[in-house]
């Protein structure tokens, strides 16, 4: 199921007040969503890597991505989360999932986001062991007190603009994540 990682999740996040599940500012938890869709990308290359470029390309069509928002990258990984195989997505050189570079955590830590959410096990690419830093998307997003969403689903309902998410986890003391239940309150029409 989703799982929400808060920044205590992660120990560069480790020195935030207000890091953990049970301590964090819960009005950051209710805010607009940016649905990324790269899904065609993803089915054709499992290792996608989600780059500035590519965020750049999305926003002059949608429009800009602004502070306190959430920011999804829509894979459409979540049909494969009934055959624990597909999911994963693993050979003897690890998870080929898609993901974030650095370079664009980066830069959507610089546009203030709330926080980043994968369709994926985790909120990092498959081979970001590899990456420098090792697994951006945790080393840089809870580094700057932001929060991670994985496993997502249903982000194909979701325009890519207009809808709000709602990202709470559960109050577990000293908690530095948790599944939650995803929802999104979609504009009609």
């Amino acid at each position: 199921g989703t799982h929400f990682d808060a920044p205590h999740h992660w120990i560069t996040g480790k020195d935030f007040s207000d890091g953990y599940t049970d301590t964090l500012d819960v009005q950051r938890l209710v805010a607009p969503v940016n649905v990324l869709d790269f899904s065609k990308e993803c089915g054709e290359n499992p290792d996608f890597l989600l780059t500035i470029d590519h965020v750049k390309a999305w926003e002059a069509e949608h429009g800009e991505i602004k502070e306190g928002e959430w920011v999804v990258l829509r894979s459409d990984w979540d049909s494969r989360a009934d055959d624990e195989g597909r999911f994963l997505n693993a050979d003897e050189t690890g998870p080929h999932t898609p993901g974030p570079t650095a370079e664009v955590i980066e830069f959507l830590i610089g546009k203030g986001i709330v926080g980043w959410g994968s369709q994926c096990i985790g909120t990092d690419a498959g081979q970001a062991g590899g990456m420098t830093p090792p697994f951006p998307a945790h080393n840089l997003l809870h580094l700057n007190n932001r929060f991670g969403l994985a496993s997502l689903a249903n982000l194909s309902k979701l325009p890519p603009k207009g809808a709000i998410l709602i990202a709470a986890p559960l109050k577990i003391k000293n908690g530095t994540g948790s599944p939650i239940r995803a929802l999104a309150l979609v504009p009609k029409g």
